[in-house]
């Protein structure tokens, strides 16, 4: 999980600070979730936390229905122009890749990991503290 997050927040700012791609208003928001998703697990594992699943499995969860629909909003044109985007439309994909991966879609994967392996560890981990803990 912390792998995934930590390439994810390097490959927005390599988007935004190297590339110069300026993020649309979705973009932050995806950005929102996926920044505190590195501290969440490398604090919530130098602790041992047990309850770390749950926090990962919410903000990735909430990730993965925001990429999810900024991609749909990009791609598909069936949901039209979001009611958020300010700015920087949310339709611009700055990379379009093989002609479907955008950022969008790079954010929506890696929110689909980092949740994947949350419910993973919550069912093998048991992740959640026991009456009287």
């Amino acid at each position: 999980m912390a792998l995934t997050s930590i390439v994810a927040t390097l490959g927005s700012l390599y988007f935004s600070e190297i590339q110069m791609y300026i993020p649309c208003e979705l973009c932050w928001y995806q950005r929102v979730l996926m920044y505190p998703l590195i501290l969440n697990t490398v604090i919530g594992i130098k602790i041992k936390d047990r309850n770390i699943g749950v926090y990962t499995t919410v903000f990735s969860g909430v990730g993965v229905l925001l990429s999810g629909y900024h991609y749909l909003i990009q791609k598909a044109g069936i949901l039209g122009d979001s009611l958020v985007c300010k700015g920087v439309n949310c339709t611009v994909q700055y990379i379009n890749w093989l002609g479907f991966i955008t950022i969008p879609l790079l954010s929506f994967i890696a929110f689909t990991i980092i949740f994947i392996l949350s419910v993973m560890y919550l069912k093998n981990k048991g992740g959640k503290i026991k009456d009287g803990e």
